[in-house]
C-alpha cells in the first residue's frame, strides 16, 4: 500500500500543499489520514481523487460544487471531460488516473487523440514525457508499483512502434546511417524507440539492434551496416561497474566511426569520453543533434 505525503501529493498532482489544506479544512473534500504524531498522511484513492478535484477545478467546476458530488458523479464527469478535448495539464492528469486504474482503454483514448490532433512528436514532448517524470518521483517515493510502470511502457512502446512503421520513405544506400542498440541489462527501450522515430522522420536511415546487445554483436553489425553515428543509452547498465573500460574498446573497435552516448551513467560517471565518443546529456541534446545532423546532409524539412 503507497503512502503519500502532503509534499509528495503536491509534486505529483502538481497543487500546492497550501490549497489541498484549504480543501480539506473549509470544504472537507478530502480527509487525510493522520500518523499518531498528527502529521497527513495520503493513500492511493486520496491520490486518485485530488487528481480528479483537479481535473474538474480546471474545467471551471466550483471546489464548493465539487465538494457536493459523490465519488460516482465526481468520476463520471471526469471520464466524460477525458473525451473531449483537454489542455495538456489536464490530459496528464487523466492519464495518471487512467494509470492508477489500470484503465487501458481511457489510456488509449487519451493517447490517441493528442497523437491524432497534435502528432506523434509533440505528444511525447507534451503528454508522455512529463507524465513519465511524475511517474519516476512516484517510483523514488515508493507511490507505484512495478505493475504500474509496466503498463505504461507496453502502452507507448506499443505507440512508437506505430508512429515508426507509420513514417512514409523510401530507403537511400547512399544517405546517412544510424545503427543504434542498447547494451547488456539495459531497459530503456522507450528512448531508443522514441530516437529511432526521430531519426526515420528527419529522412536518415536507421538499424535499430534493439536491447540487451554485446559488444561483439555492435561490432559485427557495424562492419556489415558501415554506419556513420552509432548510439547507445546507458541508464541501468554499468551501475555497478565503471562504464569508461566499454568505452574505451568501443572507441578502439571503431575508429573513424563517431559515437554517441546518453544516459544517467554518463553524467554520475566521471568518465573521459575517447576521441570518437560524444555525449548528449539530455534529450533535447539528443533532438538538436538529430535536427544539426538533418541540415548538414541536406535533406528537406516534410
Amino acid at each position: 500500500m503507497a503512502v503519500y505525503s502532503i509534499n509528495d501529493v503536491e509534486k505529483l498532482c502538481g497543487i500546492k500543499a497550501h490549497t489541498i489544506r484549504i480543501w480539506e479544512k473549509r470544504y472537507a473534500i478530502i480527509q487525510p489520514r493522520r500518523t499518531d504524531t498528527n502529521i497527513r498522511y495520503y493513500l492511493d484513492e486520496d491520490l486518485q481523487k485530488i487528481l480528479n478535484i483537479s481535473l474538474l477545478n480546471r474545467n471551471g467546476y466550483k471546489i464548493s460544487k465539487i465538494a457536493k458530488l459523490s465519488e460516482g458523479e465526481i468520476k463520471n464527469i471526469v471520464s466524460e471531460l477525458s473525451d473531449v478535448t483537454l489542455e495538456s495539464e489536464d490530459n496528464l492528469d487523466a492519464l495518471m488516473h487512467a494509470m492508477l486504474e489500470l484503465d487501458e482503454f481511457k489510456f488509449n483514448k487519451i493517447l490517441d487523440h493528442n497523437i491524432d490532433s497534435k502528432g506523434f512528436e509533440v505528444t511525447m514532448d507534451e503528454i508522455v514525457y512529463p507524465m513519465m517524470e511524475k511517474l519516476s518521483m512516484m517510483w523514488i517515493a515508493g507511490s507505484i508499483k512495478g505493475v504500474h510502470e509496466n503498463f505504461v511502457a507496453n502502452v507507448i512502446r506499443r505507440k512508437t512502434i506505430v508512429a515508426i512503421d507509420q513514417i512514409e520513405s523510401d530507403y537511400n544506400p547512399e544517405g546517412l546511417r544510424f545503427l543504434i542498440y542498447l547494451p547488456e541489462n539495459e531497459t530503456h527501450e522507450l528512448s531508443l524507440l522514441f530516437l529511432h522515430f526521430l531519426l526515420k522522420d528527419s529522412g536518415i536511415n536507421v538499424i535499430n539492434l534493439g536491447a540487451g546487445i554485446p559488444l561483439i554483436d555492435v561490432l559485427e553489425g557495424q562492419n556489415i551496416c558501415k554506419a556513420d553515428y552509432i548510439f547507445t543509452i546507458f541508464n541501468d547498465s554499468f551501475s555497478e561497474s565503471p562504464l569508461q573500460p566499454y568505452l574505451n574498446e568501443l572507441s578502439k573497435h571503431l575508429e573513424g566511426t563517431t559515437i554517441l552516448i546518453s544516459g544517467y551513467q554518463t553524467a554520475i560517471q566521471n568518465i573521459s569520453p575517447p576521441y570518437n565518443v560524444h555525449v548528449l546529456k539530455s534529450l533535447s541534446d539528443v533532438k538538436s543533434f538529430v535536427q544539426e545532423t538533418k541540415k548538414q546532409v541536406g535533406v528537406k524539412q516534410k
